[in-house]
């Protein structure tokens, strides 16, 4: 018997991971429905009731309607926010947060739809104090890691642990002559480090030693490393100077890959790790919206077939 029932994915108009994602499903005859939340209520309506068995009624996009008792599957990626430039600060300021909480509570209670990743479950697993913890409860190495807004504290963590790098706890984005930034990965001394640490928290964590970064993503059950050469502390603020090597994970890794996905309730993860001249594997972050599609032509690795499995609920 065919299955019918339509996958919803929610992303940002530009995302060519997903843009693959969805030409394989439609290869496969599988329904997709796509849409951005950002784009709710101009182009996208939501009715729903709710009934003893869960949220009923119907999601409508320019093309699609999907009856909401019939999802497949959800694969939540990076859908931009919501926004209401036509209304005053705050009206606007009250419009979005009924439209999170209400079109984003819909979503959240679909009745028997499979997640990818649970928005929920996403958000849990981005605060990386919390990432980290888990890491080292599933077994992972971690470098020694300060979270803090005394300025004290981060000059002796400096002191003590040097080499120590910045990492912001976020990724905001500044805007610099018109154009969009991210604060950068940085190597930090203890003299650079001012009393406006005071204004905020901040992440503070000793530099491995690597010869390489891994990239290990997760989808369903299925494990793919991917060692990546580069002389960059970041590789990825330069893609054009990378190599890339299919390997096998050390003994323990897979196991702690999982202890940590189903610590945050996840089925998808983004796994960064940096390798040591002993060949360890320290963890750096797991991103639970991570990219990862951009691999598969480096290397053969067929991860769109297995994300399209994954939402599929292909059984494996």
């Amino acid at each position: 018997m065919i299955d019918t029932r339509p996958v919803l994915v929610v992303t940002n108009l530009d995302d060519p991971t997903t843009d693959l994602v969805i030409e394989e499903m439609h290869g496969r005859g599988v329904p997709v429905v796509r849409f951005d939340s950002g784009d709710f209520p101009s182009t996208l309506s939501v009715t729903a009731t709710v009934t003893r068995t869960g949220i009923a009624g119907t999601l409508t996009t320019p093309s699609r309607t999907a009856d909401l008792t019939r999802i497949r599957s959800l694969y939540y990626r990076r859908p931009s926010g919501f926004a209401f430039p036509h209304l005053d600060d705050q009206t606007a300021r009250f419009a979005i947060t009924q439209a999170r909480y209400g079109l984003g509570g819909v979503l959240a209670a679909l009745p028997g739809c499979f997640y990818v990743n649970h928005p929920h479950r996403i958000g849990d697993a981005e605060f990386k104090p919390s990432g980290l913890a888990a890491a080292a409860e599933a077994g992972f190495r971690i470098p020694p890691t300060l979270i803090t807004s005394a300025p004290d504290a981060a000059r002796a963590f400096v002191r003590r642990h040097a080499p120590v790098i910045y990492k912001p706890l976020s990724t905001p984005l500044y805007r610099v002559g018109g154009v969009s930034c991210t604060v950068k990965v940085a190597d930090v001394a203890a003299d650079e480090i001012e009393q406006g640490v005071a204004g905020t928290a901040h992440l503070f964590q000793q530099r491995v030693d690597k010869v390489a970064d891994v990239r290990v993503t997760v989808i369903g059950r299925q494990v793919f490393c991917v060692r990546i050469g580069s002389d960059l502390l970041d590789w990825r603020i330069d893609y054009s100077r990378l190599t890339y090597d299919v390997v096998q994970p050390p003994d323990g890794i897979t196991e702690a890959l999982f202890g940590y996905l189903n610590h945050f309730g996840l089925v998808f993860g983004a796994f960064d790790f940096a390798v040591d001249r002993d060949g360890r594997w320290w963890f750096l972050e797991c991103n639970p919206s991570g990219q990862w599609a951009w691999l598969e032509p480096e290397t053969g690795l067929p991860m769109v077939s297995a994300m399209a499995d994954l939402l599929e609920r292909k059984p494996r």
